[in-house]
């Protein structure tokens, strides 16, 4: 083989190996061996006499020629697939996996919606979703396990990138007849007094309730927790049999909001956030990972919930 040239079969190898920061993951996606993969992606590094991967503890990242190559790469599996469209009429679309990771509020109320509109326009990506706490889908995104996460809060991580997806508003969910039901917006002391149901240390809801109480003069240590819960379903559970109240998402209270239910009663300290898509900058985003991101900025979510 000329060590000029650049083969297609190998650029398509170099560009799984990219897109799952692992020879081992791409060797198994595209029915290879490990050994054929490095293989191939050892000719290209000579052939361009760069380091197309940082290799370290196991996985790999592009370096910035091998996220260049990758653009390229891309570029010219479009027009392989013009040419195709062109020349024979027709253009299966290629079957391919997206994994995404959400928190319970994005993953609940927001991704289902999402999802249903991209299927319906991508038919041919096989989307798996998994929902859990924002740390934890920070955790998957950083690992390289999910290719993007929805999350209910930042985290400092220099890997991550968030963009902006979604506002949501937190607000307090008591039983019928509870004393705060009287109040037109509760205070930070008015919560003080009462036991609390909250979310575990790694939510977003939980974080941003957290540092409201702070503004407000009110260590998290001060607080009478009653009970710590990984859901909100369990949270709205928990406060409808007399447990506690809650201070949950405005997405999470309407289930159970309404006559002869959980009331929800807005909150005199400011308890706004926004929620974000994130992803990992080191990696450069698959094929259907761009096609979700597309969808999304087309598909903007409404800036309220109505």
């Amino acid at each position: 083989m000329n060590p000029d040239d650049l083969p297609l079969p190998y650029l398509c190898t170099f560009s799984k190996a990219a897109e799952l920061s692992s020879f081992t993951a791409a060797a198994k996606a595209l029915g290879l061996t490990q050994g054929a993969v490095s293989q191939r992606i050892h000719f290209l590094e000579r052939a361009l006499n760069v380091s197309l991967f940082d290799r370290r503890g196991g996985r790999v990242t592009v370096t910035g020629a091998g996220r260049t190559l990758y653009t390229y790469a891309q570029r010219i599996d479009e027009l392989l697939r013009e040419a195709r469209r062109e020349v024979s009429g027709h253009e299966p679309p290629p079957a391919s996996d997206l994994d995404i990771a959400a928190s319970s509020i994005p993953g609940e109320h927001l991704l289902p919606s999402l999802l249903a509109g991209f299927s319906r326009k991508h038919p041919h990506v096989r989307v798996r979703a998994s929902v859990t706490d924002s740390l934890a889908v920070a955790d998957q995104v950083e690992r390289g396990q999910v290719s993007v996460g929805l999350v209910g809060r930042k985290v400092d991580r220099p890997h991550l990138a968030f963009r902006y997806l979604a506002h949501d508003r937190l607000v307090l969910v008591v039983p019928p007849g509870h004393p705060l039901t009287r109040s037109k917006a509760v205070t930070a002391d008015q919560l003080a007094e009462h036991p609390l149901v909250v979310r575990e240390a790694g939510s977003g809801s939980r974080h941003c309730f957290e540092q409201a109480m702070e503004r407000a003069g009110w260590s998290w240590t001060d607080l009478r927790v009653a009970l710590v819960l990984g859901s909100n379903e369990a949270i709205r559970g928990a406060v409808g049999r007399g447990i506690g109240v809650a201070v949950l998402s405005e997405y999470a209270a309407h289930p159970d909001t309404g006559a002869d239910r959980l009331i929800a009663l807005p909150l005199a300290l400011c308890c706004d956030r926004d929620m974000y898509l994130v992803q990992d900058r080191r990696r450069v985003l698959s094929l259907p990972a761009r096609l979700f991101l597309n969808y999304l900025d087309s598909h903007p979510l409404p800036a309220r919930l109505s």
